[in-house]
C-alpha cells in the first residue's frame, strides 16, 4: 500500500548502477573509522535544481561541493581519532571545500593536513565544550530554562556552548541565573536570535503524502528501517495506531520519546511496505538512501516533508538543546532549511546520506526561518534498527 510514482523510477535507477557496478554502502548506526574517501554517487536528477534554488549554485558547485562534503564526512571520524585530546571540533568549509579540524595542541596538525583536512588552532577542547553543555542540559532538568532561553549547542566555529535568547532579552535576570546555576559562564556566549520560539511541526489533517496518528494529526515519514520507518517523538506515544496517506491501516508506534528526546519507530504491517528512498515531490526526482554518514557543520542538507515537499540548506550546528514549550530536547542539529506545520518527521539527507528527522523550528518556507532535525543514527542505536539502504 504505497504509491509507486517516482519509487520505481528510483529503484530502476538502482539496478542501472549497479549494473555499472559502482560501489553502493551500507552504513547503519553510527559509523567506526572512515575508510579511504569514496567517490561521490551519481545526482540524483533535479538534486542541483534544488541546491541551486536554496544554495544560490550552479549544477557544476552542486557537483562539486556535494562530492567534498562526503570526503568530508569520511574523513572526520578517523581525524578526530587522530587528534585525540586535543580535538576542538570541526565543520565543512565551502570556501575551501573541505573539512576543517579544530585543535588545542598543534602536534598532530601536519598528519591532519596530509589527510586532506584543514586545521585550526583553539582553545578549548570538544570534550571541554560538551562537559559546560552538559551542565547546562542537567540545570535544565532540575529547573526548566526561561521561556526567554530558545536552545543552546556547543558551536565549534566559535569555540563556545552558544545560548540562544529571544529579541532584548540578553540581560535578562531569568536568563542570567539560569546561566549561573550551570556554573558554565566562562564557555558561553549568549546570542540573540529571532523573534519567534522554535516549534514542533505536526499538524491536523490536509492533503499531501502524510502518515496520520490516532485519526487526527499529521506528520511525515523519515526514513524506511527493516520493518517500519522512524520519525519524530511528538507525533505520537507509543501504541498510538497510524494509517497512511490512502487512510489504510499502516502499523503502531512500537516506540516514542519526547521531550528529551523527539524520535519514534513506528512498526508496520498490513501490506506496507519499506524502500530506501527519500520523496522528491516533483522538485527533485525521489531520492536513494545508501547510508547514514554524519555531515559535518557547514554541509549541505535537504529536508522532505508532506507539507512544503523539498527544500535545502546547511547544517549549522550540532547538539544542541532547543527548549520547546513542552520541553527541552537534547542533542538535535541546527539546519538553516524552512519547515512548516506538517512536516515533522520527515527526511533530512545529505546526498545519499540520511541524516536524521525533522522535530521542530521557526518561520516558513515564505519569508525563511530555521529548522532542527534528531540525528538518525541515534534512532537506530536506540531502538537496534537497520536502516533500509540502496
Amino acid at each position: 500500500m504505497r504509491r509507486t510514482t517516482g519509487i520505481q523510477a528510483a529503484l530502476s535507477a538502482l539496478l542501472t548502477l549497479s549494473t555499472l557496478g559502482l560501489g553502493l554502502t551500507t552504513a547503519t548506526a553510527a559509523p567506526g573509522p572512515a575508510p579511504a574517501p569514496a567517490v561521490a554517487s551519481p545526482l540524483s536528477p533535479g538534486l542541483a535544481d534544488a541546491l541551486q534554488r536554496d544554495l544560490g549554485l550552479t549544477a557544476g558547485q552542486a557537483e562539486a561541493r556535494l562530492g567534498q562534503e562526503a570526503t568530508a564526512a569520511r574523513l572526520l571520524p578517523q581525524l578526530r581519532t587522530t587528534a585525540g585530546a586535543a580535538y576542538g571540533g570541526s565543520w565543512f568549509d565551502p570556501s575551501q571545500g573541505k573539512l576543517v579540524v579544530a585543535l588545542t595542541d598543534q602536534a598532530r596538525a601536519a598528519e591532519i593536513r596530509a589527510a586532506g583536512a584543514a586545521t585550526t588552532a583553539v582553545a578549548r577542547t570538544e570534550q571541554s565544550l560538551d562537559r559546560a553543555k552538559t551542565a547546562l542540559d542537567a540545570a535544565a532538568r532540575t529547573t526548566p530554562a526561561p521561556a526567554a532561553v530558545a536552545g543552546w549547542r556547543v558551536d565549534p566555529q566559535r569555540n563556545s556552548v552558544v545560548v540562544t535568547v529571544a529579541p532584548g532579552s540578553r540581560r535578562d535576570a531569568a536568563v542570567a541565573a539560569f546561566l549561573k546555576s550551570a556554573g558554565t559562564t566562562a564557555a558561553v556566549t549568549v546570542e540573540e536570535g529571532a523573534a519567534q520560539a522554535p516549534r514542533t511541526l505536526s499538524a491536523g489533517v490536509v492533503g499531501g503524502d502524510p502518515y496520520y496518528i490516532n485519526g487526527n494529526t499529521r506528520c511525515s515519514i523519515g526514513f524506511a528501517v527493516q520493518g517500519g520507518f522512524v520519525s519524530a517523538g511528538h507525533c505520537g506515544g507509543t501504541g498510538s495506531s497510524v494509517v497512511g496517506w490512502d487512510g489504510s491501516a499502516m502499523g503502531t508506534f512500537a516506540g516514542s520519546s519526547f521531550p528529551g528526546n523527539d524520535y519514534s519507530y513506528i512498526r508496520i504491517a498490513n501490506g506496507w511496505w519499506t524502500v530506501p528512498v527519500v520523496l522528491g515531490w516533483g522538485t527533485v526526482s525521489d531520492a536513494l538512501v545508501r547510508g547514514s554518514w554524519q555531515a559535518p557543520v557547514g554541509s549541505s542538507v535537504c529536508r522532505s516533508g508532506s507539507t512544503t515537499h523539498w527544500h535545502c540548506g546547511v547544517v549549522q550546528g550540532l547538539n544542541e538543546t532547543v527548549n520547546y514549550s513542552q520541553g527541552a530536547v537534547q542533542q538535535l542539529t541546527r539546519t538553516s532549511v524552512c519547515a512548516e506545520p506538517g512536516d515533522s518527521g520527515g527526511s533530512f539527507i545529505t546526498g545519499d546520506q540520511a541524516q536524521g528527522v525533522t522535530s521542530g523550528g521557526w518561520g516558513n518556507c515564505s519569508s525563511g526561518g530555521q529548522t532542527w532535525f534528531q540525528p538518525v543514527n541515534e534512532i537506530l542505536s536506540r531502538y537496534g534498527l537497520t536502516l533500509v539502504t540502496a
